[in-house]
C-alpha cells in the first residue's frame, strides 16, 4: 500500500509505521507475472506458512480491526482513508526468529482531488471500493512474557487517526507490542508483500514483486 511503503495499509504500515509511506517499488509489471490468476493476490502463495521454516501452531494469533488509515499510492501522496481487518499470525522459526503471516481485507475511501493511487489521473472521491493482501516478514527478537494485547482472539480497534499528510497519531506498532530486543526495535524484514484494489472492474496491484494498474 504502497503500504510499505506503508511500510503502510503504514497497510507495510507501521513499524511504526504510520502507514503507511513511500512506494517501495514503483516497477510496472503485469497482473500475468504477478499473480497466478488475475484477481487473486493468493496466487503466488507467498503469505503461507509453508514459507515459514516453521512447525506447530502460531504463538500469536490475533485478528484485529483498523480505523481512518492513510494510503499512499505511486505519486508518493496519500490518497484514501482506509479500514482494515488484518489477521496477525507468528510462527517461531528453528533459527529463534520468528515467521510473521499478516492477512488484509479492507474497504478504501477515497479522497477527491488526490493522484490516484496508480498515479494515472487525478480521483473524483466516488472510486471507493476493496481491497486484499498483506506481507511475510521475519522478526528477530524476544517474544514478550506479559504483551499488553492478548495473544488469541480478537484485539479490538484501532483507529489511527490518519490525515492526508500522512500523520497517523493513533497508530500502533504490532511488532512492538509483541516483541522486545532490549533497548532497540526487534529486527523487522519483509520477505514479500503485495495488495490488490478494486473499484467496479478497475484494479491496481502494488506489490513488492511491482506495480500495475489503477482505480481508474
Amino acid at each position: 500500500m504502497a503500504k510499505i511503503n506503508k511500510l503502510n495499509h503504514n497497510h507495510l504500515f507501521t513499524i511504526v509505521l504510520s502507514a503507511t509511506t513511500l512506494v517501495l517499488a514503483v516497477l510496472v509489471v503485469t497482473t500475468s507475472n504477478l499473480f497466478a490468476t488475475p484477481g487473486n493476490i493468493r496466487g503466488t502463495n507467498s503469505l503461507g506458512k509453508k514459507l515459514c521454516d516453521a512447525t506447530g501452531s502460531p504463538v500469536i494469533n490475533v485478528t484485529q480491526k483498523i480505523t481512518n488509515d492513510a494510503d499512499s499510492g505511486q505519486a508518493g501522496n496519500y490518497w484514501a482513508f482506509d479500514t482494515i481487518t488484518r489477521q496477525i499470525k507468528v510462527y517461531k522459526q528453528t533459527d529463534a526468529t520468528f515467521c510473521a503471516i499478516v492477512d488484509y481485507q479492507g474497504r478504501f475511501d477515497s479522497q477527491a482531488g488526490q493522484t490516484s493511487p496508480g498515479a494515472t489521473g487525478t480521483l473524483t472521491g466516488v472510486e471507493d471500493g476493496t481491497f486484499k493482501g498483506g506481507y511475510r516478514a521475519t522478526i528477530t527478537g524476544t517474544l514478550k512474557a506479559n504483551p499488553s494485547w492478548q495473544t488469541k482472539g480478537s484485539v479490538g480497534t484501532t483507529n489511527y487517526q490518519c490525515d492526508l499528510s500522512g500523520n497517523c497519531p493513533g497508530a500502533v506498532s504490532w511488532v512492538n507490542v509483541y516483541f522486545t530486543n532490549g533497548p532497540s526495535d526487534p529486527g523487522f524484514d519483509y520477505q514479500w508483500w503485495g495488495w490488490q484494489y478494486q473499484y467496479q472492474n478497475h484494479t491496481w496491484i502494488n506489490s513488492s514483486d511491482g506495480n500495475s494498474g489503477d482505480i481508474i
